[in-house]
């Protein structure tokens, strides 16, 4: 399927028992004199998808390691349903794409990542499991592809729906997709169609993307 549909794909049974999840950063910062990550505040929970701005090459990783609970913050607070609860943030959040972290390396193949993220799902990683995935997907085509190769709709799209298959997974916290290039209008339809299934998103992006959401936002187009 074609990135930016959503028909079809199946809704989590903890999510279609109606279970939601808020996540609040207050006044956080990292890094001497707030070098890694100045002051910043956010919210984001089940359904909707949340944009943050975070210029320079560490700081969207470092708030997305904050965010998804796998660091904590030298000032502010983190909660999860307005408590402290850092064990659960990094059972329930992805932490997608993440540079230096969690991104996958750029000569590993489509096919390699995919086996070996069900295998992490609990899944069998073989390779006809492999095919018929890609295939659901749209991507049967780019199985033999570098990561580093693949466009960036097609990277956010394969990388961002992998991670939702884990059960536990009820959050996504994705990190500078704009580094790949593209339309950021892309992987934003991308985000909103997981919000729509009923997980919390967090996006965070340059000044630049922000720019460009902003104007649709303002534009009243849809997602």
């Amino acid at each position: 399927m074609p990135p930016g549909q959503t028909s079809g794909y199946r809704v989590p049974p903890h999510l279609e028992e109606g279970s939601s999840m808020r996540i609040t950063l207050t006044n956080v910062t990292k890094g001497p004199k707030d070098s890694a990550l100045p002051l910043t505040s956010l919210e984001f929970e089940s359904g909707a998808v949340t944009l943050a701005q975070a210029e320079t090459e560490r700081r969207p990783t470092v708030l997305g390691l904050i965010a998804s609970g796998r660091m904590r913050p030298d000032a502010g607070t983190v909660t999860l349903d307005g408590h402290t609860d850092y064990a659960g943030l990094r059972r329930h959040i992805a932490l997608i794409d993440a540079l230096g972290v969690s991104e996958p390396a750029p000569d590993v193949t489509v096919a390699e990542v995919v086996s070996e993220e069900l295998m992490f799902a609990g899944r069998v990683g073989h390779r006809r499991a492999v095919a018929q995935l890609l295939s659901e997907l749209g991507l049967a085509d780019q199985a033999r592809a570098n990561m580093a190769d693949l466009a960036p709709d097609s990277r956010i799209h394969l990388l961002t729906e992998l991670a939702v298959l884990r059960d536990d997974v009820q959050g996504i916290v994705l990190t500078s997709p704009d580094r790949h290039g593209g339309d950021p209008l892309g992987w934003w339809q991308l985000a909103g169609d997981l919000a729509v299934r009923g997980y919390a998103v967090l996006v965070i992006a340059g000044d630049a993307s922000a720019h460009a959401i902003n104007a649709l936002d303002r534009s009243g187009a849809e997602l």
